[in-house]
């Protein structure tokens, strides 16, 4: 029987964008499909090494933002593997009542998630897809502990462009904007081809195909159309090393653009 919440049929014999991320920042939870598949983006791209670890520090900087703001449910939408600093642990910092539910469609991510939170009755994670967002929105343990007539806080980082079609993208984007409550935030960070070279549009393009993982840069507006109808906190969308920062940073990739918007 498939793990609760999971589903079966995990692969381990090719490379998963979750698990790939896992050994970029350093993490055990990964194979050699996926070591392999970073390793030949760290040779080809040196901006390759840098970009996880520029999400995860504009993740927990966006989730002391919201704190900060008062919201205290959390929807992190592609939460990849646990690492250091998840999203439970910041806000646990500062309210233990606070309600977090992590969704994937790694199984596993989410059974890695619910060996670590077993304990924890504030948070859970649950094997969803963001291609169907109506999924995750109405699924009896996200709505356990999410109550979307109340601000919550969702986090969809450098998970929409796995969406191949850039459509799919926003109307996932658009479900989650329409369900949130006035004061409800949403953070996003995403790939952007401004700042590509044909070079690396060419190699980038070469490394989806042999690892089978999509992924799409897209332009700065299109990005931008994630937030319709809602209000841009400062300094907008940015570099995700440029959003907020509480300490000195490497230079940015320039390939990862994020930004933090509310619902009126």
């Amino acid at each position: 029987m498939a793990e609760r919440g999971t589903r079966p049929g995990a692969r381990f014999d090719a490379p998963a964008s979750s698990r790939i991320t896992d050994f970029s920042l350093g993490g055990k939870d990964n194979y050699g499909p996926d070591r392999e598949t970073a390793l030949k983006a760290f040779e080809a791209l040196p901006a390759a090494r840098l970009l996880p670890r520029e999400n995860r520090k504009f993740m927990r900087r966006a989730v002391r933002f919201l704190l900060a703001a008062g919201v205290r449910q959390f929807l992190d939408v592609g939460c990849g593997l646990p690492g250091k600093g998840n999203v439970h642990e910041v806000v646990h910092g500062v309210d233990p009542a606070a309600t977090v539910v992590y969704i994937d469609n790694d199984p596993v991510a989410v059974v890695h998630f619910q060996a670590l939170l077993h304990a924890v009755p504030t948070a859970t994670a649950v094997c969803a897809d963001a291609r169907d967002p109506a999924s995750i929105l109405t699924h009896p343990e996200v709505t356990a502990l999410i109550d979307f007539a109340r601000p919550v806080g969702v986090l969809m980082c450098c998970v929409l462009s796995h969406f191949a079609d850039p459509r799919r993208a926003h109307s996932s984007a658009a479900a989650f904007r329409a369900a949130m409550a006035p004061g409800s935030h949403l953070a996003v960070s995403d790939f952007t081809d401004e700042a590509l070279t044909d070079r690396e549009r060419a190699v980038s393009a070469e490394l989806m195909r042999e690892s089978g993982i999509p992924l799409a840069f897209r332009p700065r507006d299109c990005l931008a159309a994630y937030f319709d109808g809602l209000e841009l906190v400062e300094p907008g969308l940015v570099p995700a090393p440029e959003w907020r920062p509480d300490r000195p940073y490497e230079r940015p990739t320039g390939w990862l653009l994020a930004g933090v918007a509310r619902k009126p």
